[in-house]
């Protein structure tokens, strides 16, 4: 597996080798378990703990492209496959329209690739580019295809089901939309938090969950378009490093205003409160190295949040865990290494992990085209201007397939793939927070965790300027439930 879209977790103990693609075939084998403080820290930081690291000390993931050979007692990890040489690999200079029609060639081969199937099929359609174009190229090859969609009724600032229905009149296909209320995440709340065998904070699991147990009523077999954003540089945050390397004048009026949109109300949920929490980070980011940067963008939560949140937190070994993290990010300009970390650290241990639990948990195949190592190569030996410019995020992509696609998803912020977690944390789920999860005496008892900064979240959680916490708040939520069924 090149890019790491089917975990591998293995533990060595005294006579006993054990392993397979999800820590509860590990765990039950456990002599010793012991929680992984680096891993610790590394979760709250980032909502998900990367390989080679797991929640235990003597449990190890294999890194994507890599295998475990064991013989005569001895353990030998090698690397068949690294992204790094397929850069520049039988690479060609080509002008922006050739690359145009390249890309439409190889992705279009690798759509087609992966709609051989026995049992039905179809595609998760978001209403974003990226799944649009894997829906309008599986259909050029599907009579009737089906497609499946989530949307938010409490919440409508993070619904995008009129933008795939767009799409999914445009090529006739069956469409499914399934409507989620705070209820309904509510009632799938024990379903995810119950089958998560390792802490795992990234909300959208929620919706994800929901979508695959709506398609595997109808399909067995689904295409994503997972991965274009990391290869092809689709996230805001790609954007805003080529800002702070190219800095116009907005860029420079975000900066100098930093101090002030610092000190106004941030939160996702609404449109306003979300521009200015983008802006801070913004001008936050600014200030720093291209690694640290990096990195703070990188997380979720918070730097000084995780250090009071945190009783044991001075790691030693932490900083050096870091920099392997965020190997690829050189000093120079440019984004080819920022995306290329992306691919090794946030695709396979955040966005590829997510729905691959999620469709398993529902007994449905995810196949994702955008993955096709010929993409990648092709992806990785691109002319950083054809990802990406001043005004347009993966520019190469929404112009090659334009033809293809409504015009009104073009030229519309992207939202991402998000739940309205804060609504449903300060709501539905306050008083099992407060009483259970972060219950006062739990957590002394715990250990773990510093109880008047639990406080400082819970409140946070419920005042006019939320900021991130309720992906803090999430995340303990998540880690607290795994710890009383695997650790008490």
């Amino acid at each position: 597996d090149r890019f790491g879209i089917k975990p591998l977790l293995y533990s060595n103990q005294k006579d006993l080798f054990v392993f397979g693609s999800e820590m509860k075939a590990v765990e039950p084998f456990l002599i010793d378990k012991k929680i992984d403080k680096n891993s610790l820290k590394l979760y709250f930081s980032l909502n998900y703990i990367p390989a080679p690291y797991t929640i235990f000390e003597n449990v190890q993931k294999l890194m994507p492209g890599q295998y475990l050979e064991i013989k005569d007692g001895i353990q030998d990890k090698k690397q068949y496959f690294t992204i790094e040489n397929e850069i520049n690999k039988n690479s060609e200079i080509q002008s922006y329209e050739q690359a145009q029609q390249s890309i439409r060639q190889i992705l279009s081969q690798s759509v087609e690739d992966r709609l051989v199937s026995d049992v039905p099929l179809g595609t998760f359609l978001s209403g974003g580019i990226d799944s649009s174009i894997i829906t309008a190229l599986a259909s050029q090859n599907l009579d009737k295809l089906s497609t499946f969609s989530v949307g938010f009724s409490d919440n409508k600032f993070f619904d995008e089901t009129y933008f795939a229905r767009l799409v999914a009149k445009k090529y006739n296909t069956n469409h499914h939309e399934i409507i989620l209320s705070n209820n309904n995440l509510f009632d799938s709340l024990n379903e995810l938090l119950e089958n998560t065998d390792e802490p795992f904070a990234d909300s959208s699991a929620l919706a994800v969950n929901a979508l695959c147990k709506e398609t595997k009523k109808h399909v067995t077999v689904c295409l994503s378009g997972d991965g274009a954003d990391e290869i092809f540089g689709g996230y805001n945050k790609y954007l805003a490093e080529y800002k702070v390397q190219n800095p116009d004048l907005k860029s420079k009026l975000v900066n100098m205003a930093y101090p002030i949109l610092n000190q106004l109300p941030q939160s996702r949920n609404t449109t306003l409160g979300n521009f200015v929490r983008k802006a801070a980070k913004f001008g936050q980011g600014s200030a720093l190295d291209k690694k640290e940067r990096y990195w703070q963008w990188a997380c979720i939560g918070k730097k000084s949040w995780v250090q009071k949140l945190i009783l044991e937190n001075e790691l030693p070994d932490f900083q050096d865990i870091k920099s392997n993290l965020t190997k690829n990010i050189s000093i120079s300009n440019g984004l080819n290494d920022v995306l290329l970390n992306d691919i090794q650290l946030v695709l396979p241990n955040d966005m590829l992990y997510k729905v691959d639990s999620m469709s398993m948990l529902n007994s449905l195949e995810v196949r994702v085209p955008f993955l096709d190592y010929r993409v990648v190569r092709f992806a990785l030996n691109l002319e950083e201007k054809f990802k990406i410019d001043g005004k347009m995020k993966k520019k190469i992509i929404q112009d090659a397939f334009r033809d293809l696609l409504p015009s009104e998803l073009y030229n519309r912020p992207k939202h991402g793939f998000e739940v309205p977690m804060l609504d449903f944390l300060k709501n539905d789920l306050l008083s099992k927070i407060e009483n259970d999860y972060l219950n006062p005496s739990f957590i002394k008892e715990q250990g773990l965790f510093n109880l008047e900064f639990c406080d400082f979240l819970i409140q946070k959680l419920k005042s006019n300027n939320p900021e991130d916490s309720h992906a803090t708040v999430w995340a303990l939520v998540v880690f607290q439930y795994w710890y009383k069924k695997y650790m008490l």
